[in-house]
Formats: structure tokens, sequence, C-alpha cells
């Protein structure tokens, strides 16, 4: 071990970095060109022997004269006192190793890694250097993407003619090695088998090392695995991985037969060089290349005539869907489609099946914005609408050549062909919508609560339904209308779960009839089915339009689809009018975790059943949120320090908790007997419960004001805007920021004289700040997207998530004045960057992380449709 301040040469320690079976390395400065460097001091058993040396050398000058974007440039060799050093570029980032150990890749980022990667094999290949220990480990994840450490060195590390044991025992080792007693097993599983029997090894040998990382980068999971040493090299000498498709079933196949090639056993099997493997996989990421498709949607090109027989039959079962139906029953088999995220874009909770099913409008989030994508089910893209910015909740008009939706506190509506846009009416927060075969639009808003209905064509919207004093309704919403046009289903919060449910109505009688008692809302799937959720299933009840009542037992259609936000009574699926289904699942859990700076997980905390809203005490010792069902979120308190957690709410619909700046109180938002509050009770002990606030529009406590006496919420009354609330005197809501703009999550510093929040002024989301109290003068924090801002604790830094979901740190000073420095990208997070409850919170000192952290990331999240519902399920 070499102390900081010790010099090898002109290079000055800093710090150590880490060690291996190659010896160890070090932070150190060069004194010449004051720049960072890396070194490497080779282990003594090496660098005695002289002809080692020399060889060490000779190759060191060669690698040095490597320089490509994506290999770790070699700077210099040198020798003091006996020692061997390497002095390198010094990187930041973390390898690819770590990255791994917490889940596999997104398909993008293993398609440009794996770029990346093959042309920095290429270029070194092309000079006749072979890597021999390319693994995750030896692969750095920076900004600036991959770089490859330890170019050419194995080569060195043992004579050619040594037996492969002997060598193997020499190979740098990864931190975490497989057993404690095999520390050769981090390189072995990515070893090609002519190493392992210690023949002549070339580029086509770190074309199988390629191939191991690359699987493991597409699966989270090894290629090659053992027990033991001997098993482990029965295994690559003679078993083959599954294939990723059965691990990971939205891969492309393409990738499948990349990776499948990549570790073929014998060489002559295998890619013949990098520069190949690469272009395929550049192939496989292009936009609309039926490469980058899952098994489900894209063919492989290898067996054309195969698969285009294959195609012609799905082609005519869902033809036989997308015509109007007859009368007997379809002959063919049930069938689910999944259709992926276009590039850098993830789906949100709002979509809507054509009323003839051949097209999906689903609202997509990307760095640019949150809009409309459009998606034949006989086409292989989704493409943008442009107009539909910021739109919400779309629905579609009879004919299917117009599309609804809600934006900026209006409803809208834009014609397809054209790409016109119209706006209808006013209406805040709209909460679903129907349009009528006469013309008539019915809508939920957030407040009166009832529903209203308008002219398609636009102007001023009346009631069409009226809250039921008697049965206790507190809100309509998520209409649709029956065949007839004239009659609708509608969800019914109400007081009690005896009358909630999905109700029928009419046009012309503001009066509601109870169908079916559920905590969620349903739609009407033709020819006579009502849709709804029981427990985690869709379910298909037949519906007597006649007697207008269900009838017989409930038949499952899917299991695990998945919930909007606690509070919206929304269950994600949507019907069309030819039978055909849409649905997100919901099969993967979202834990509470601890992540430090870099990424790395640190701690794992009980929370694991979707917490929602986070917010951390004062002293970090509890944490916040809310979990549960659509009509029963409660407020939960877990105690981080023994993991307990405790129920603070029971039988609730509450959301958005807060801890006062004291740690005494808990603020959260719930859903009363018949209006929205904000209420109040101690954290421990049995205080009294108190309500602070209570309006008919949704109020969200975001902050409290250092002296405790003013709450900052964000309110929905137009689209969301920022207002304070006194907790003395008569609690009238004062307006900070009431802009045309959508204004929302405000965090104030720790010293309360600056307020953070985002707005869409820009077009997008954007992270600024203002002072406190609010004044004209602001300032843009975030540079390309950004939500959910806070404060580290002594006020010097301003994390935000940006709208890919990576977690940003912007360093400010915010003392008389207000500055903003460039913004660092700190790690990729899994974070639902449409919803609007916060998912994260950061320690005072901005060392950790506690957030929510999906089993499945999101933004990969397919969307499904069914087809042929009436068919009976596959096998189980």
């Amino acid at each position: 071990m070499i102390s900081p301040g010790s010099r090898l040469g002109p290079y000055e320690v800093v710090s150590p970095l880490g060690a291996g079976g190659m010896g160890e390395v070090y932070k150190a400065r060069d004194t010449r060109l004051e720049r960072t460097v890396a070194i490497k001091v080779l282990p003594s058993h090496l660098s005695s022997s002289s002809e080692v040396r020399q060889r060490f050398e000779r190759e060191a000058k060669t690698i040095s004269a490597l320089s490509h974007p994506h290999i770790c440039a070699l700077y210099d060799v040198g020798n003091q006192d006996g020692v061997e050093y390497l002095v390198m570029e010094y990187l930041e980032g973390e390898t690819l190793a770590s990255r791994l150990a917490k889940g596999p890749l997104p398909l993008e980022q293993t398609l440009r890694y794996g770029v990346e990667i093959a042309d920095a094999l290429d270029r070194a290949h092309r000079q006749g250097i072979v890597h021999r220990d390319l693994k995750p480990g030896n692969v750095m994840l920076t900004k600036s993407g991959v770089k490859l450490l330890d170019f050419g060195l194995a080569k060195l590390r043992q004579s050619e003619s040594a037996p492969a044991a002997s060598r193997l025992s020499a190979l740098a080792t990864e931190g975490a090695p497989l057993t404690a007693q095999g520390s050769i097993l981090g390189t072995l599983q990515y070893m090609a088998p002519e190493q392992v029997e210690a023949k002549e090894a070339d580029a086509r040998t770190d074309i199988f090392a390629f191939g191991a990382t690359l699987y493991e980068m597409a699966t989270g999971k090894k290629a090659f695995s053992g027990t033991s040493q001997a098993s482990l090299i029965t295994a690559i000498m003679s078993s083959e991985p599954a294939p990723i498709s059965t691990l990971q079933p939205m891969s492309p196949p393409a990738l499948d037969r990349v990776v499948k090639k990549c570790l073929a056993k014998d060489p002559e099997d295998r890619w013949q060089n990098a520069a190949d493997l690469g272009s395929e996989l550049k192939w496989i990421g292009e936009p609309g290349s039926q490469a980058g498709l899952a098994a489900s949607a894209a063919p492989r090109r290898g067996a054309r005539l195969l698969w285009a027989v294959a195609a012609l039959a799905v082609l005519i079962v869902v033809g036989a869907f997308l015509r109007p139906r007859r009368a007997e029953a379809p002959a063919a088999s049930r069938m689910v489609l999944s259709i992926l995220p276009p590039r850098g874009a993830a789906w949100t909770d709002w979509f809507a099946l054509s009323p003839d099913g051949r097209r999906l409008a689903l609202v997509g989030s990307s760095e640019a914005r949150m809009q409309i994508w459009l998606r034949r089910l006989d086409e292989e893209e989704a493409r943008p609408v442009a107009g539909t910015e910021g739109a919400e909740n779309p629905f579609w008009s009879p004919d299917g050549r117009s599309l609804a939706f809600f934006a900026q506190s209006r409803l809208k509506r834009i014609e397809l062909e054209s790409g016109a846009v119209q706006i209808v009416c006013d209406a805040e927060l709209g909460r679903g919508g129907a349009w009528g075969q006469e013309g008539v639009i019915l809508f939920a808003g957030i407040a009166p609560g009832a529903l209203s209905r308008v002219a398609a064509s636009g102007g001023a919207p009346v009631a069409a339904t009226k809250l039921d004093s008697t049965r206790g309704d507190v809100l309509h919403r998520w209409p649709q209308f029956l065949p007839d046009g004239k009659r609708f289903v509608v969800f019914v919060s109400t007081a009690s779960p005896e009358t909630t449910g999905i109700y029928l109505g009419s046009l012309g009688s503001l009066e509601l009839k109870l169908l079916q008692p559920c905590r969620e809302a349903g739609q009407f799937l033709p020819p006579d089915r009502l849709l709804y959720a029981r427990g985690d299933a869709l379910v298909a009840q037949r519906l007597d339009l006649d007697r207008a009542q269900p009838s017989g037992e409930p038949g499952t259609l899917v299991r695990q689809v998945d919930v909007a936000e606690a509070g919206a009574f929304l269950r994600l699926f949507s019907a069309s009018q030819t039978g055909i289904v849409a649905f997100r699942n919901a099969g993967y859990q979202r834990p509470l975790v601890w992540f430090d700076r870099r990424g790395n997980i640190t701690g794992r905390t009980s929370a694991v059943s979707g917490p929602r809203g986070l917010s951390l005490s004062p002293d970090e010792s509890l944490v916040a949120y809310t979990t549960g069902t659509q009509t029963a979120s409660d407020v939960w308190i877990l105690d981080l320090k023994r993991d307990v957690p405790t129920n603070l709410t029971s039988g609730s619909v509450a959301a958005a908790p807060l801890f006062s700046r004291d740690g005494r109180f808990i603020y959260y938002s719930s859903l009363g007997p018949k209006r929205f509050q904000i209420r109040r009770r101690p954290v421990r002990g049995s205080g009294p419960e108190e309500t602070v606030f209570e309006a008919n529009a949704y109020e969200a406590s975001q902050d409290e004001t250092p002296d405790g006496k003013t709450l900052i919420v964000q309110n929905t009354k137009r689209s969301y805007d920022i207002w304070a609330l006194p907790l003395e005197g008569d609690r009238k809501l004062i307006p900070l920021l009431t802009t045309e703009f959508s204004e929302r999550q405000p965090r104030l510093s720790p010293d309360g004289r600056w307020l953070a929040y985002v707005s869409d002024e820009s077009g997008r989301f954007e992270v600024y700040v203002r002072r406190f109290p609010v004044t004209e003068e602001k300032w843009q924090v975030s540079t390309r997207g950004g939500i959910w801002p806070y404060w580290k604790g002594d006020g010097k830094e301003i994390y935000y998530v940006g709208l890919d979901a990576i977690l940003m740190a912007a360093p400010v000073s915010a003392g008389q004045t207000f500055s903003v420095g460039p913004p660092e990208s700190l790690f990729q997070t899994r974070l639902r960057v449409w919803t609007v409850a916060r998912q994260y919170a950061a320690s005072r000192d901005g060392q950790r992380f506690l957030m929510i952290y999906p089993t499945q990331d999101p933004a990969a999240s397919p969307m499904n449709v069914l087809l042929n519902w009436q068919a009976p399920a596959g096998r189980k």
C-alpha cells in the first residue's frame, strides 16, 4: 500500500481507488500537467521478471497509441525503486459490474453501450491488440459513454505456454467474487472455451467475452454459472445459456441471435470481427427497425418465408376483430400484443383505444414534453400528435376522426387529419370524458364533483349529474357512453363502500342507478359486458341492457392489471367498440431503498408495496408515505432505524404526507365525507387529528415555512397553482404563483428565503427558483427539463429528476442573491416521471437518497392489447 502524498516519478498519490489480482490502483495528481490521473502499480511477482518488464514496456507503448473515445487512455509507464506502474486516464463513474448488481439495463442502454464496446474492440483488434479479460468489471460507465479498462494487459500476465490453471489464478478479479474460496470465478465466467483449454486466443476470444457481457447487460444474469470452478468450466465448454427472450420477454429476437453467435463454442462459428458485430447492434437499435421489436411484434430476418406465413395468419386474425362483429363466435384463440414506448419516451397512465380498435392513443412522456402519441395496431411505430402538448386523459369521437383531451385547465379537441385544435370549454383537472353520437361530451372535473356536459363544438358546460347527499356522493368520474349514445356508465365515490361503484345514467336526467358496487371505474365492453376490477384482476360481467342490470357471474379477462395513482379510482385499461382491450400490467414491486450519489444501493427497507408521496422527517429517522388501494390509501410511518412500519391512518383516501419542520406533526390530503381536506395529526402519541383546510378542489401540502405558521400547497384549481395557507386566523388561501401555466411541486430552501418549483411555461417542465415571499424575479435551475426539486440541508445544492428519470444536482448560492451552476448527472433512476406524488427524498448532507426503485423499469413497461377476449385463455 502506497501512502497518500507519496510520489511515483512526477505523480503525487492522492488516495487508493481499489485493488485486484493485477495490482493496486490509486488516484494521483500529475504535478507537471496539473491533472488528475489513475496509477496502477503492478504486483511484485510480475515486475521482478526482467522479461515481463521488457514486454510490459513494449506493449504499453503500443497500447498508448490506442486513441479511442471508449478506451481508457494510457498516458505513461514508469519504474521507481523497483515498482512498475502505469499512468492512466482518471475516470468518474461506475463499473458496469456495479451497475449490473442493481439489475439488467434497459434495452436502449444495452444496445448503445454494446455498440460502443464493439467499436472499441474493433479499434484495438485492427492494431493487433487482444484484450483477453473483457468483463463488466473492466467496463466503466461515464458521462461520455463506456470506457474499456486494462486493454491488452491480460496477454502479459503469464507465458502463453503456461497451463490454464496457473494462468487463471493470475487474472484480475472483480470486487465481489462468486465464492469466498474461488477468486478466479469473476473472470472465468467470461472466458472462451479456447482460453480455458490454454489454446491460442485471438480477437474472437474477446467476442465470446463480449457476448457473455452483453447477455448479462440484457438479463442481469451471468451467461454461465456453476457452484465450483469445475462445474463452471463444464458450463462454458458444453452448455448454452437460456435465451434472453425467456428472461426478458420484450427483448428483440435479433439480440438473441447476436449473443448466441458471440457465444458459439467454436471460434469459426462466431462473429469474425467486432465491426460486423457492432453494425448488427446498431441495426437492432435503429428507429423503425423490425429487429428492435420484441418477439411478439417483429419477424427475424433469417426465416422470412416462415414468418411471412405466420404474419399472414396473424393479420387474418386481427382483421377479423377489426371488422364489425358477426353473430358467430370467433374461432381464433385469445391473443395479447405488447407495444413498447418509443425510444426516449415512456407511456403514462393515460390511453384510449379508438372505437374501431385500430388505433391506440397514448400519452407519452419524453425529454421534450408530454403529449399524445398515436399507434396504429397494423404499424410498427407510434407517432407524436402535434398540438397535444401537456395532454391528459384522451378520449375519442364516435367516428374516430378526432380526439378530445384535457390540457392547461381546458377541454380540447383535435382533428387528426388536419391537426386543427379547438378549445371546447374550461375544465379543471379533467378526470375522464366521453363523446356521444349526438355531439355531446360528458366530462368529469375536479370541481364541482359531478359530471358536466357540453357540445362537442364548444360552449358553456352544464350539469349532467348531481351529487346525491342521501347516499353521500363525493364525486363522479370516468364516464362512458353505451352503444345507444344516450345512456352512460360512470364511477361514483360515496361515503359508503356499499354504494360506491359503477352507476348507470342517461342524458336528460340527473339521476343515477347503481349497477355494480366496486372500488374503481368500469367500462362497457361490446356486445354486452361490463368491465371492472375484482382484486388484482380485470373481470367481465354480462350486462342486461334491456333491464339495465348485471346478470350471471363475472369471468376473469386479465390478472395483475395496473392502477393509476391513489385517488384516481381507475384501473388502467381501455375497451373499443369492437371488443379489443388495452391494459397495463402490474407484475412488479416498488420497494423503498437508499442510494448513494453514484447510484449504488446502500440500504433496503421493508416497504415494498408501492409507497407514494415520500416525506423524510427532519432527523431522518422516519419516512412517511401512502400506500393501499384506490379507495383506501393510508399514511404509514416507517422507522428507518428499526425498519418497522406503523399505520397512521386507517380506511381513508390519503395522499401527499408531509412532516412539519419540527417533526412533531404529519400533514396529509384526504377525501372527506363531502369535500377535499388537509389534515394534521401528531406523529407520536394520541393527540387529536385536526382538519386545517377544506375545499372543493384538491389541495396537497408541499412544504412548511421554518416558523411553522404557513403551509405551501399545490392545488388543482387552475391546472396546478401554488398557494400559501396560513395556519392561524381564518386559514384562507393566499395566491403565490397562479399563472396560465402549470406551477407545481414547491419546495422552500432551508432558511425559507427561496422557493424552488416546477413550471411548464417554456413548453416543458423545468425547475425554477424565486425569492420568498414571491417576486417577479426568477432563475431557471434545470436545463433539459426537470421535476421534484429538493434542497440540500445547507442550501448549497438543489436536486431534481430530469424528464429522462436521471437524478440531477445543481450547485447554487442562495444568500442575499441567487446564482446556479451547471447541473450534474448523479445516476439513472426508475422513477415514474409523469406521476404527481413525490417519489424520493434526500438526506441533509446530500450523500444519500431514499427513493422508490421498481423491480421493473416503468420506462420500458409496455402497453398490452388483448384480442379475442371471448376465447378460452391459454395454458397457465
